[in-house]
């Protein structure tokens, strides 16, 4: 994290202390800090951040010595900079009608000689992204039927309230999901010699598992497997385990499947008198879940990265993984610690 500084007047500092401000803005840049950050804190503006990104690119460290004057003029210069980096940042390839969706060297490249007219070296284009602070992610994938403005109500006015009620009540919060383990899904990674993919025998068989289950800021984790559909009865049976199991009122958060909102299980939550409330999420938000994470985990470490031959084993090798995951608290209340569940902690 950078440190405020006062508001720099370039024409009062000496070529050595320019040269280090430039110096000590395009490193912070490389770190990960946005221009617009870095340019606050050192008192300057954005396009004199973008001007040194610029010339540090045509020649390096040595080329922010404020001594130096003239030189060769940046086939990029500031300008270009900011258009990349707010075009990487802010947009996707596809907005630039090109058909994908996910930034590339190749894609950088055509979208820079497509606006400036200058075709970048491969080496230059693949340093360019580091040079401007960005790094290699992995996206988070959202439906575009997802509205901001739920998701933001959802935040800051829907689930405090819910939160506040529960608290008077003495109620408690879990957030609930569904999902299937599948016998042909896998993950993970192995050694094998350089330029030759390994092959791992496994069952053409396809069969699955599904599981509902639920878990709580405090740690608790619970979990029922249903052989077939999860439609509104085998639901309602997962509520009964769930209110069964504890002596407090239950506030249980789902997404909208259809079993959550059929006039049966409406007609059950009535039939308990206020000791079960249930609450919808956001349409298409499934990362404001910290039930999600529970998937994630039985997949990468449970299920994913085994050899399944059939339906008795991928059950038994499912149980196995969700029992340890109810006996390691700390591990569900991790699931609320992603920065898009920790409003849920």
């Amino acid at each position: 994290m950078l440190c405020g500084m006062e508001k720099t007047d370039a024409r009062k500092l000496t070529s050595e202390q320019l040269t280090e401000v430039r110096r000590r803005a395009v490193a912070a840049v490389q770190r990960g800090e946005s221009p617009s950050e870095t340019a606050r804190v050192f008192g300057v503006s954005k396009a004199a951040v973008f001007n040194w990104i610029a010339l540090y690119r045509q020649g390096g460290w040595d080329a922010l010595d404020a001594k130096k004057r003239g030189g060769r003029k940046p086939k990029l210069d500031a300008g270009a900079m900011q258009w990349i980096y707010r075009t990487v940042t802010l947009g996707n390839p596809d907005q630039l009608k090109m058909p994908f969706v996910l930034w590339s060297a190749k894609l950088l490249a055509a979208a820079i000689k497509s606006k400036f007219g200058v075709p970048p070296s491969r080496a230059s284009v693949c340093r360019l992204p580091h040079q401007l602070g960005l790094s290699p992610q992995r996206p988070l994938w959202r439906a575009y039927q997802r509205d901001p403005a739920a998701v933001e109500r959802w935040l800051k006015k829907r689930y405090p309230a819910i939160k506040a009620a529960a608290r008077k009540a003495g109620a408690q919060i879990w957030f609930g999901d569904e999902a299937g383990a599948r016998s042909g899904a896998h993950s993970g990674t192995t050694w094998a010699p350089a330029g030759e993919t390994p092959v791992v025998p496994a069952t053409g068989a396809r069969f699955g598992l599904n599981v509902l289950s639920a878990v709580s800021s405090r740690g608790e984790f619970r979990f029922m497997c249903a052989a077939g559909t999860i439609n509104a009865d085998v639901f309602i049976e997962f509520l009964k385990r769930l209110v069964a199991g504890t002596d407090r009122p239950v506030v249980l958060v789902v997404d909208g499947h259809s079993a959550h909102k059929a006039l049966k299980t409406r007609a059950f939550v009535k039939s308990l008198k206020g000791r079960l409330r249930l609450h919808l999420l956001p349409a298409y938000s499934p990362d404001l879940n910290p039930g999600e994470l529970v998937w994630n985990n039985l997949k990468r470490q449970g299920t994913g990265n085994r050899v399944v031959t059939g339906p008795d084993q991928l059950k038994a090798l499912a149980l196995s993984h969700l029992r340890s995951m109810q006996k390691r608290p700390g591990l569900i209340r991790s699931f609320y610690k992603a920065p898009s569940t920790e409003y849920a902690a």
